[in-house]
């Protein structure tokens, strides 16, 4: 297909710029050679004449064309210029992450682990998560938390898993614990209940229970843990949510996550949200995860799933989970370390609360 971009000179008058994209960039004196899914993307139509960026009425020179063709790139591809998060991306920063969560200690002296409940419907990527995150400090990419894939939820049981990272061949535990429970759904015997929820959180609910939406945790609950400690219980709560569905929760899934979100917050425990499959969404992050934070539309996702979860965008973190790969990825273990260690900033902030009310 062909599409004659048309800029303006400084008379008013329209002047038509034929370009051709070559390998990664562009070149002036052909036709622009531009895909259709590429102009929707950009709330463009085949043969319309829009206005491009100033900087492409600048001069022909090779320096000033490249430059040009990378505006034109982030102009058709919705990327911006600058992140609206700031990351780096270099290997020495993701050891230095690595380096952080694994030598993690609660600053409760009561308390030897940070536990993390991970919250969200079926097929939203919790367990993917968990597995991810080992998959960085086992060395190799591995399912340690059993994944499945369809829209029913393989976890039943609560299922907590200790990272752990090796030193000299040896594997050692941190401080920190990902909890995994079944999804929840909509109503309320489908699912995870809002009852069960709670228990777990408050630290009643045993180790590898089976939850059974007819049949809620109550005192007869073999295993039941009548006095919760600190270390009983939950220190942060994180809500997945795929940024696949975010168009396509209900109302119904939005009640849910406002019910959850008020009686969390009644335990003083704090509450973020992780959202994955973000490669899936947007074609630069599929092509360069680093986009991450380029991308236009997926800072749109994550206001809309801001207001899915009823919290504020700036408590949510994208993710993308190791799924079909074989081999680590450096700027893959960026951005899951960024959200482990975004958790971990908002279990400090129970732990200090916490510590404060005792004072």
């Amino acid at each position: 297909m062909r599409y004659n971009v048309f800029t303006h000179t400084g008379d008013g008058k329209k002047m038509e710029k034929k370009m051709s994209c070559i390998n990664k960039g562009f070149t002036f004196g052909q036709a622009l050679q531009v895909k259709a899914e590429s102009l929707s993307g950009a709330g463009l139509s085949a043969n319309s004449a829009t206005p491009l960026p100033a900087v492409l009425n600048s001069s022909k020179s090779s320096g000033d064309a490249e430059d040009s063709c990378k505006q034109l790139k982030t102009y058709f591809f919705n990327l911006l210029k600058s992140p609206w998060r700031a990351v780096d991306w270099s290997k020495q920063h993701r050891d230095a992450l690595m380096k952080s969560v694994s030598m993690y200690k609660p600053s409760n002296n009561s308390v030897f682990e940070a536990r993390v409940l991970l919250l969200g419907p079926a097929g939203a990527g919790k367990s993917s998560f968990i597995s991810s995150v080992q998959s960085i400090f086992s060395g190799r990419v591995t399912n340690r938390a059993m994944v499945g894939s369809s829209s029913t939820s393989f976890t039943k049981k609560l299922q907590s898993f200790n990272i752990r990272w090796y030193e000299e061949n040896e594997c050692r535990p941190s401080a920190l614990v990902l909890c995994d429970v079944m999804g929840i759904e909509e109503g309320a015997m489908t699912g995870l209940t809002l009852h069960d929820t709670l228990a777990i959180i408050k630290g009643h609910v045993p180790e590898g229970h089976k939850f059974d939406p007819t049949q809620p945790v109550r005192m007869e609950t073999v295993g039941y843990v009548k006095k919760p400690s600190e270390r009983d219980r939950v220190h942060c709560v994180v809500y997945v949510v795929d940024a696949t569905k975010i168009n396509f929760y209900s109302e119904g899934m939005k009640t849910t996550f406002s019910q959850l979100r008020e009686h969390v917050s009644d335990l003083g425990v704090h509450q973020v949200g992780l959202l994955t499959h973000v490669d899936q969404v947007c074609p630069d992050i599929t092509h360069d995860i680093t986009n991450v934070y380029k991308s236009k539309s997926l800072q749109q996702m994550i206001t809309k799933a801001g207001v899915l979860l009823c919290m504020s965008p700036s408590s949510i973190v994208p993710v993308k989970n190791y799924s079909s790969e074989l081999e680590l990825n450096s700027e893959t273990d960026t951005l899951l370390l960024s959200a482990v260690d975004h958790m971990l900033q908002y279990v400090e902030l129970y732990f200090r609360d916490n510590t404060e009310a005792k004072v």
